[in-house]
């Protein structure tokens, strides 16, 4: 009797555990025992805000593990992958693998706005307006502890290739966010975080974390194996079959081995 597969999915900023709702009888229709995350105080909740943080998320996804018979593959969406990293650096032994769909893969103590600053330092050709992103769109609270996305940003930035009906629907979706559990940076280290296997899901029409952008953080953080969709920047809404086709055989590969020895080297920030 084969084990079962397990693969848990961390959402991004404004989401929640609906983000996947697209691909998971997808990955299930393949053997796989899916469990989307809502993590602490999103997804129109408050309950949990307290642990709307790195700390929170890390300790709520480690619950999900330890719930689990076997190892999961943990995959991060845009915003989830600080999260998902994080998770795999204080549990290694209960992640098969990493995979960030346009995630956020930074270095140990980078911030995404080092990213934006560095990329563009490194190459004259990215101007701010082109690596802003979401930003300058957001509407902030008076006291700036939430942020939320306009309909139009969402359809323009997130869901521009979706299926019209889908991405309106998904654009409603989109919750206020604390801020507490977006501007968070990783602390990592080779012999934990470094040792688990990662898969970079590039998506080359994103217009939220631009593909020049997915690049500069693998080179940051080099170990990853790339997979290239021509989509924006919700693969697993816009393309979810695409998406399925493209990683599976590359998850199947890269879990069937046992984990190697030696850690993967790190770019600290």
């Amino acid at each position: 009797m084969k084990p079962t597969r397990h693969m848990v999915l961390i959402h991004g900023a404004w989401q929640g555990s609906w983000a996947f709702s697209a691909w998971t009888p997808l990955l299930q229709a393949k053997g796989w025992n899916v469990t989307a995350v809502n993590l602490p105080g999103n997804d129109a909740s408050t309950d949990g805000e307290r642990h709307a943080h790195l700390d929170g998320y890390t300790a709520h996804v480690q619950r999900i593990l330890e719930s689990l018979d076997g190892p999961a593959v943990v995959v991060g969406h845009s915003g989830g992958g600080i999260t998902a990293s994080q998770v795999a650096q204080a549990v290694p032994q209960r992640v098969s693998a990493l995979v960030y769909l346009a995630g956020m893969m930074l270095p140990s103590g980078m911030r995404y706005s080092d990213l934006l600053t560095q990329a563009q330092a490194a190459d004259s050709e990215l101007s701010p307006q082109s690596i802003a992103g979401i930003g300058p769109h957001l509407i902030w609270n008076e006291e700036r502890s939430h942020s939320s996305v306009p309909m139009d940003a969402a359809l323009a930035l997130f869901l521009q290739d979706c299926h019209a009906t889908a991405a309106l629907k998904a654009a409603s979706r989109l919750c206020p966010q604390p801020e507490t559990g977006r501007a968070m940076v990783n602390q990592l280290s080779a012999d934990r975080f470094g040792k688990v296997p990662r898969i970079y899901v590039e998506c080359l029409q994103d217009q939220s974390v631009i593909h020049p952008l997915q690049q500069r953080m693998q080179q940051l953080s080099p170990g990853a194996r790339c997979i290239r969709l021509d989509c924006g920047h919700v693969p697993q809404l816009a393309c979810p079959q695409a998406l399925t086709d493209a990683l599976l055989p590359v998850l199947n590969e890269i879990t069937a081995k046992p984990l190697m020895n030696m850690s993967i080297p790190l770019i600290n920030a």
